[in-house]
């Protein structure tokens, strides 16, 4: 099997992928901040619930009564609301350069772990083979 196959592998390629893409999206905020008119944009994160659904077959196998159970989605969940939190500027500018560079730096670093991820997957896949 390729190693392009693999589910996991490819998901981290795609995120990676679209942590590029946000960071040009963002620097355009960055760079029009004193646009008239510029509004900031932003991506929509990456779905991968159809990789998910192909690897559900797979459960987690309780061993041991101390171990904590697999839970069916009914933990807590965190979410944003989509309205835009910007600082409106005098002339018609809605885009807030402190927001921006706090966007472009959790990228960064999103973007850093998801490739250290897929470095030490290859390395685990390389080691496995004897190579």
């Amino acid at each position: 099997m390729p190693i392009s196959d693999i589910p996991i592998l490819s998901m981290l390629r795609a995120r990676m992928q679209w942590h590029q893409e946000r960071q040009r999206i963002l620097a355009e905020n960055v760079a029009n901040v004193d646009t008239p008119n510029y509004h900031a944009r932003d991506l929509a994160p990456p779905n991968f619930e159809h990789m998910l659904q192909q690897s559900a077959s797979l459960t987690l196998a309780r061993t041991d009564a101390g171990h904590l159970g697999a839970s069916a989605g009914g933990g807590t969940q965190f979410s944003e609301s989509g309205e835009p939190h910007y600082e409106v500027r005098p002339r018609g500018n809605a885009v807030s350069h402190e927001d921006e560079m706090l966007k472009l730096a959790g990228n960064q670093m999103d973007y850093d772990a998801v490739t250290s991820i897929y470095t030490h997957s290859l390395t685990l896949i390389k080691t496995a083979l004897g190579k």
